[in-house]
């Protein structure tokens, strides 16, 4: 399973509801059987618990605070999900925010995932090049492969 982390811009409220409209699920949790959403808070002091605080830096720095919630996006293994994750943060996104993903030390902005944009030749939650830089298969099933 892949993951993205999605600091949308204003309240967690208002992403929320987004995404009851959006996708199946209530109460901090939303799957379509394709990708699961976890709306984390900062109820306990914990958020960034077991976070590099120099990644802890760098989304400061791109958002200009400290967020006190996130989304946790997961992409199911048995697909590849790039285009489903695209459309749900073109949504979630819209106005204003980053996203981190699991391949690069990089705050992403809604138009570098929509202009494609690399940074160190990596694009966003580029995990086809990343385990090729590592020697990796990227983990498909053989019917996505052909």
């Amino acid at each position: 399973m892949r993951s993205v982390y999605v600091f949308p811009a204003g309240e967690s409220t208002t992403t929320a509801a987004r995404l009851d409209r959006l996708t199946p699920g209530k109460s901090g949790y939303w799957t379509d059987g394709k990708l699961s959403i976890d709306l984390e808070d900062e109820q306990d002091g914990h958020l960034f618990a077991g976070w590099n605080p120099e990644d802890v830096g760098l989304l400061d720095s791109a958002l200009d605070h400290r967020p006190t919630w996130y989304l946790l996006v997961s992409v199911s293994s048995h697909i590849d999900g790039t285009a489903e994750m695209r459309n749900l943060l073109s949504h979630i996104l819209e106005s204003g925010g980053v996203a981190i993903d699991d391949y690069s030390d990089h705050c992403w902005t809604l138009e570098e995932i929509d202009t494609e944009c690399k940074i160190d030749d990596l694009g966003f939650a580029d995990f086809r090049t990343h385990a090729a830089r590592h020697g990796h298969r990227p983990g498909l099933s053989l019917a996505q492969l052909q």
